[in-house]
């Protein structure tokens, strides 16, 4: 089969998802390269263009060709007996939509499924599926009921439902504060929850070709102003990501078998991170990612190469479980 790296999408991680596409295509250079632009496009673009782009977390990657509309580039990969490597972060790249147009047509992709995709993206039912598989997500607050839990907790965190945890996060902080959420609230579902202390953990879950699933070594992040958004992630050098993390071995054993936990709940397939809280009082669950960032600089690489992973042969795994789903 013929190996391609889809990047790029339609929403607002489309940057993060270039700089993930760089990472691949060194491993895999024998890949081509599809680019998915805002309009729902699919261009083919060379090896030299995709390297030379210097700045993917701040500029826009224009592939300076002419592009098909996406569900004409399924149809393009199925004919053409194609396993597309995901290199997507969020959006209907994230949320299952791309997987069910995939899966529709028989074309095999890197990753979870459309369902277990769905699940994991939209916030609210991810954390219900994981309190049910096991872990402790932070306890859900109605907008209507903000007030009253900012006056009984005196900080809160706000997010969007269905969108990555990069953007759109409000800390309140001060009753002003709350005038931002119900705003923000009017374009778009937003979670709200106590601000929980601790020390912020990532752990990272992988699925093998010989059908063994393990834990990655748990990373602690150290944010560097503060909040772990687009900019402590990507832009800002003070944020400090520790793998291993330091961390007892109780706490690290709990963060694995609980990462394994939300992998599972969420049924995802090929690999998957999922985000704690670690507190005096145990860990809390924030989100499982089914698409986590690949880049250089990203969490899920350095837990591969703690755990002695090289990055392609973690590449050559994901194809050829995608590749088996579908029955090739």
């Amino acid at each position: 089969m013929r190996t391609t790296i889809l990047f790029g999408g339609s929403n607002r991680e489309r940057l993060v998802s270039v700089a993930s596409a760089q990472a691949l295509h060194q491993a895999l250079p024998e890949s081509d390269l599809w680019f998915w632009d805002i309009e729902d496009k699919v261009h083919v673009v060379q090896s030299k263009q995709l390297l030379e782009h210097s700045r993917p977390f701040e500029d826009e990657f224009k592939p300076g060709t002419s592009g098909i509309p996406l569900a004409q580039a399924l149809d393009q990969a199925k004919a053409e007996d194609r396993v597309l490597v995901l290199s997507l972060h969020g959006g209907c790249a994230e949320n299952g939509e791309l997987q069910v147009m995939c899966e529709a047509r028989g074309v095999p992709f890197t990753g979870s499924g459309s369902a277990s995709s769905h699940l994991a993206f939209d916030k609210i039912a991810a954390k219900r599926f994981a309190a049910l598989g096991g872990v402790t997500p932070p306890e859900g607050i109605a907008l209507e009921n903000i007030d009253d839990a900012f006056a009984e907790y005196g900080r809160l965190i706000a997010k969007p439902a269905r969108d990555g945890s990069s953007y759109g996060l409000i800390f309140v902080n001060a009753r002003q504060d709350l005038v931002a959420v119900r705003n923000a609230a009017k374009h778009e579902d937003y979670v709200i929850e106590p601000y929980i202390a601790g020390i912020e953990a990532t752990c990272g879950v992988l699925e093998r070709t010989d059908g063994s699933i393990i834990s990655l070594p748990p990373i602690e992040i150290i944010p560097g102003e503060g909040s772990f958004d687009y900019a402590a992630k990507y832009l800002l050098k003070s944020t400090q990501e520790i793998c291993p993390g330091r961390f007892t071995a109780e706490v690290t054993a709990a963060l694995k078998a609980q990462a394994m936990l939300a992998h599972r709940a969420m049924s995802c397939t090929g690999y998957s991170r999922s985000d704690f809280i670690v507190t005096e009082k145990g860990l809390v669950y924030l989100e499982t990612n089914t698409l986590p960032g690949l880049t250089k600089s990203s969490l899920y690489p350095k837990a591969l190469k703690a755990e002695g992973i090289a990055f392609v042969d973690f590449l050559r795994d994901l194809i050829e479980l995608a590749v088996r789903r579908v029955g090739k």
